[in-house]
């Protein structure tokens, strides 16, 4: 089996707020077209470290980091990238679905109009090309014109990824993208996420290891600001080779 190349290489990063670092010397190669699950407790640094990946974490005062973070081989903290572009290349869903006060079609439609799109016709195929993308064109094709926020959390959730896909991003990065809803919801969104994989490279920060378990090729274990571990999911659950994530997996700490 050819080896899938890598999409993102980080190379030695470090990362303060302030004073405080919050990651410290992150080496990972992050391969194209793959799910990366980034599992750890709560204040590991995950969250941190995956918005690092399209500089999110620049619009919080006081923070800096060091190192550098390839994107197909540029260098995403290179003074002459333009972040916005970075931003349109790496999406992002968040933890608790954000839809906009808008139509499910204004949602969808936000970053292409914002990108300069105003093609109707164009706009009206992107729009239903995304929401079947994100598994929730036959839930809304009727309901297009009406507020995204009646929709179900589950369904708001699907309505975030599809906005995020709609501008053909490269990466997408999940922060927790199904820790708010329950069990059905969850398991849509996990098969989604198992879909979108063809097209795009994914990074998850799950605090739910059975979803790591089910959902991701490769599986990150990181505890106080370091990567301890970083390998194939099922040799992590199975066979991890740090003490530390054994004892993650097993329950003893966390």
């Amino acid at each position: 089996m050819m080896e899938p190349e890598i999409k993102i290489d980080v190379q030695h990063l470090n990362f303060y707020y302030g004073e405080a670092r919050a990651l410290s010397d992150i080496n990972m190669a992050i391969p194209a077209n793959r799910i990366t699950a980034l599992i750890g407790p709560s204040g590991c640094g995950k969250s941190t470290f995956l918005r690092c990946l399209n500089r999110m974490n620049e619009t919080i005062p006081g923070t800096r980091a060091e190192g550098r973070v390839l994107l197909d081989g540029e260098d995403i903290f290179d003074p002459a990238v333009d972040v916005v572009s970075v931003r349109r290349r790496v999406g992002m869903v968040f933890q608790k679905s954000n839809p906009f006060p808008k139509s499910v079609f204004e949602n969808v439609a936000y970053g292409l109009r914002i990108n300069g799109v105003s093609d109707r016709v164009f706009l009206a195929d992107r729009v239903e090309e995304s929401l079947v993308n994100a598994a929730l064109w036959e839930e809304v094709k009727d309901r297009l014109h009406e507020s995204a926020l009646g929709l179900s959390g589950g369904q708001q959730q699907r309505l975030c990824i599809a906005r995020a896909v709609a501008v053909e991003p490269e990466v997408i990065l999940m922060d927790e993208p199904a820790s708010a809803l329950d069990p059905i919801a969850t398991l849509k969104v996990e098969e989604l996420i198992q879909r979108l994989k063809e097209r795009y490279t994914i990074v998850i920060v799950t605090h739910n290891m059975q979803q790591a378990a089910r959902v991701s090729d490769l599986t990150a274990f990181f505890y106080l600001g370091q990567l301890i571990e970083f390998d194939v999911t099922g040799q992590i659950f199975t066979r991890p080779g740090k003490r530390q994530t054994e004892d993650y997996i097993t329950g003893r700490f966390g």
